[in-house]
């Protein structure tokens, strides 16, 4: 026995010293991924989101400083900071790039065509190039878009419902925005068929949103529709403001503008979106090309209502449309 013990220590001992033993709980080490995350704003206007992005890695088995580590890059609201802020990343070497807006991906495609990149809130991923297709996205670039069918056209209806004597709705969008040319034909398309007359406010920076409101109150508005974009999204309190100053109600596409005093906000959940990424982050993390992931569109939509608002304007919202909002702020 004692021959046996002192053949057996002394494999044990060289096991040690040659560095071939581990004790039998010792586990293999585990992969610590990288994944950056480019926005266009602030960390506190988009700390819901990139919150809701945090549950979904969570939901698929990521935990932070365990086997993923976060690389948050804000432009805090300077879009020309995103091209420096997407090469810091791939300066990281980060395993995916996950970004929102159609100039952060873009920051981010330009710098990378290798790095797979993950979409969040885009509107049109087509005519940028940064897919195909939806279904077959072919390069690095996949994910989610916010493009839904007839969104605008709903948009509209909302308002006609809420407020029946609006017959004249300016809409604030962005001409050298492709996929907003399309949706201003869909917007004169639906109020057509709602006898509203559109009036345009074609606005690309914060400074001219004053002498736009001004312009269309002295052509007779009497509602507003806001497409969603990175001017609208940054200066969407300010937006609200001149609203209410022009006692023109309102329809917006982000729930932040009918929290901010807003009357009506109908869209995609965007948080949703950013949980559902994770989903995205996951299965190119265990092998899975961005090029053969489909992008998807949003599957889950929310109805907010300002009462507040609606009462400053001498707006009453009918019950109907208050059963279907999935929140009513008093």
């Amino acid at each position: 026995m004692r021959r046996r013990e002192a053949v057996v220590l002394f494999s044990l001992a060289t096991a040690i010293a040659l560095g071939t033993w581990a004790p039998a709980s010792a586990q293999p080490a585990t992969k610590v991924w990288k994944i950056g995350i480019l926005e266009p704003f602030n960390a506190a206007v988009r700390a819901n989101l990139v919150a809701a992005f945090r549950q979904g890695l969570r939901e698929q088995g990521y935990e932070e400083g365990r086997n993923i580590v976060l690389e948050p890059r804000f432009a805090e609201g300077k879009l020309e900071r995103l091209p420096e802020l997407a090469s810091e990343l791939v300066a990281l070497k980060v395993d995916v790039i996950v970004a929102s807006s159609t100039q952060a991906i873009q920051a981010a495609q330009n710098a990378t065509r290798t790095i797979p990149i993950v979409m969040t809130t885009v509107g049109d991923p087509i005519g940028p190039g940064f897919v195909a297709s939806l279904a077959r996205p072919g390069g690095n670039i996949t994910g989610l878009t916010i493009q839904a069918p007839e969104l605008i056209a709903k948009r509209l209806q909302l308002l006609k419902e809420a407020v029946p004597k609006v017959t004249r709705v300016a809409v604030i969008w962005d001409p050298a925005i492709m996929h907003e040319v399309q949706g201003y034909k869909e917007a004169e398309a639906a109020a057509r068929a709602l006898d509203i007359r559109l009036l345009s406010m074609q606005v690309q920076r914060a400074e001219e949103l004053e002498s736009a409101f001004t312009s269309v109150a002295r052509d007779g508005a009497d509602g507003l529709l806001a497409f969603e974009n990175a001017l609208t999204s940054n200066n969407g309190k300010r937006i609200v403001e001149l609203a209410l100053k022009h006692r023109l109600p309102g329809v917006y596409g982000l729930r932040d503008l009918a929290e901010a005093g807003g009357l009506i906000a109908y869209g995609p959940s965007r948080s949703d979106n950013y949980r559902r990424a994770a989903i995205y982050v996951d299965k190119i993390l265990k092998g899975a090309k961005p090029a053969d992931l489909p992008v998807e569109q949003p599957t889950k939509f929310e109805l907010v209502i300002n009462l507040k608002t609606a009462a400053a304007l001498g707006v009453t919202i009918p019950p109907s449309l208050l059963l279907r909002a999935d929140q009513v702020i008093q």
